[in-house]
């Protein structure tokens, strides 16, 4: 993961530091994407609106079914997105179905 991390870092022409150094890596929004899509065939998987320290900002998670990579953004208003989090062996949850007239 670490590897990823500093990968990514040095590509954005950031410094690097050992996790949880994550604030540092941040860019333009649309490097970032782009970087995610061309080089890890991510794509976006799910997102959602969070408000910290009185402004909202969103949270983006990229995945990709053909590597197992994933990667979790945060992006401010001012387009700037932060890597907060990278990883490998991304899976998905299967949903409970409520069999109707059952509890639940």
């Amino acid at each position: 993961m670490f590897k990823r991390l500093f990968a990514i870092a040095l590509t954005f022409g950031m410094a690097a530091t050992a996790p949880p150094a994550f604030a540092q890596n941040c860019a333009e929004r649309d490097h970032v994407i782009a970087k995610l899509q061309d080089s890890y065939a991510e794509e976006l998987a799910f997102g959602g609106l969070q408000k910290s320290r009185g402004a909202q900002s969103v949270m983006e998670v990229w995945t990709s079914k053909e590597t197992g990579s994933y990667t979790v953004l945060v992006t401010q208003p001012n387009g700037i997105s932060c890597i907060v989090a990278v990883g490998t062996d991304f899976f998905e949850a299967i949903p409970k179905i409520k069999v109707e007239g059952t509890p639940s």
